[in-house]
């Protein structure tokens, strides 16, 4: 597979183009970043333990029925995956309270959602990625209704998925965005899955394990992504 022009360079990955119209490269970076980039670091080992990362999840959700773009990977950095048309959009589900949901209205952190909330965002860096709903959707054309109805159905179904292999490496999901694309007609899970976007808590401490750790000033940033990598079963060397 041929590696040729950088597509698209975002705030941790960068997507080339390849010999093959239907295949992308999928890099990702040691770049961390937070607050719409205003806080920026590279962190040793990060690219290399969010791809191999992704990957297992990617795998894992294939099992589960779920289709993904992931094809395999291809180093310590990069992925090949399928070239999806990708919906502006990302599905956030949030199990327990965490982050944005709390300061728009005024709860505390650490809730059980029951049930959960699923909420709808539009990608835009320049808007500040604001919240949409189905009629937004719909009126400015950023997808079908039957691609809508798709997306929150993979989306619950993921959280079905993960919920439960997180728990047994015992871990909360707290929260996470998917972002989907359309292949050959069909709606399939794109971008990534991996603690830069989610949120994981252990489940009797409520230590944080995820970017919140960069976000806050935690420390240990590669540190926490590689013990949830460990605690569910992924090799990093």
């Amino acid at each position: 597979m041929e590696k040729r022009e950088e597509l698209y360079k975002g705030k941790a990955k960068s997507v080339y183009s390849t010999d093959d119209p239907k295949s992308l490269i999928l890099v990702f970076r040691n770049d961390t970043s937070a607050f719409d980039g205003k806080k920026v670091e590279q962190l040793d080992r990060k690219g290399m333990v969010n791809n191999k990362f992704n990957a297992f999840i990617m795998q894992k959700l294939e099992e589960a029925g779920v289709e993904t773009h992931f094809n395999k990977l291809l180093n310590d950095q990069e992925a090949l995956v399928k070239c999806l048309k990708m919906m502006p959009l990302e599905c956030v589900v949030r199990n327990v309270s965490a982050g944005s949901i709390c300061r728009r209205l005024g709860v505390e952190e650490g809730l059980d959602l029951n049930p959960p909330t699923f909420e709808f965002f539009l990608k835009n860096d320049a808007l500040g990625d604001p919240m949409v709903n189905e009629y937004h959707i719909q009126s400015f054309g950023w997808a079908e209704k039957e691609h809508v109805l798709k997306m929150k159905e993979l989306t619950f179904k993921v959280n079905d998925v993960l919920k439960q292999l997180f728990l047994d490496g015992g871990m909360l999901l707290v929260d996470y965005k998917l972002e989907f694309g359309i292949y050959d007609g069909r709606v399939v899970l794109g971008d990534e899955f991996t603690p830069d976007g989610c949120r994981l808590w252990d489940v009797e401490t409520r230590k944080k394990l995820d970017k919140d750790r960069f976000r806050q000033g935690l420390g240990d940033v590669v540190e926490s992504y590689e013990e949830v990598g460990l605690r569910l079963g992924i090799k990093f060397d």
